[in-house]
């Protein structure tokens, strides 16, 4: 509430998702990547997230730009910005244009559990979905705790099993330790 006092921006998961997935990325940098003719693999040194936004005519994914470049709050304001222009019918082409990765939110609509499609030519695609109380083993005791699952949808001609599961172990730990996202 004090930070959207403050700034005019709701404080959500996409922002800390955002950058987490953009350093990530940094480790695995085919999430990132694409194939280009058939037979050219290009690796991307800047991270264009499409984020998928429902609107009364259906989902899109504009893109925000640079996004490895801008602090949590800077990626929350251009995911604000993005969807503002989505819902009222105002992207433009290039709004739309030149993501090198997706990102959806399914866990707005409630959503458990899903598969994402790859937004093509890009790599991959990560799915969040709705957070849940479950039933968790916490020093031997059965609590409830909070629970969300992600998704990671890939083009298996660039990206491995083990790449892609570590690619959601970071960004795992970077959602559970966010001080380390200041770091970077």
């Amino acid at each position: 509430d004090d930070i959207l006092k403050k700034t005019g921006i709701k404080f959500g998961f996409m922002g800390a998702f955002t950058k987490a997935a953009a350093l990530a990325s940094r480790d695995i940098p085919a999430v990132n990547a694409a194939i280009e003719n058939n037979d050219t693999i290009v690796y991307r040194d800047y991270f264009d997230v499409s984020i998928a936004v429902a609107t009364p005519k259906g989902l899109v994914t504009p893109v925000l730009r640079n996004a490895e470049q801008l602090e949590i709050m800077g990626i929350e304001k251009g995911i604000h910005d993005l969807g503002v222009k989505a819902r009222d019918g105002k992207l433009s082409l290039e709004d739309m244009a030149g993501g090198t990765f997706t990102i959806s939110n399914g866990g707005v609509f409630g959503s458990l559990y899903g598969t994402p499609i790859i937004n093509m030519p890009q790599t991959a695609v990560l799915g969040l979905h709705g957070v849940k109380q479950r039933a968790v083993v916490v020093d031997g005791q059965v609590v409830a705790r909070p629970m969300m699952y992600l998704a990671l949808t890939y083009d298996h001609r660039l990206l491995d099993g083990r790449e892609a599961v570590t690619f959601l172990k970071t960004i795992k730990e970077l959602i559970e330790d966010p001080r380390r996202m200041l770091l970077f």
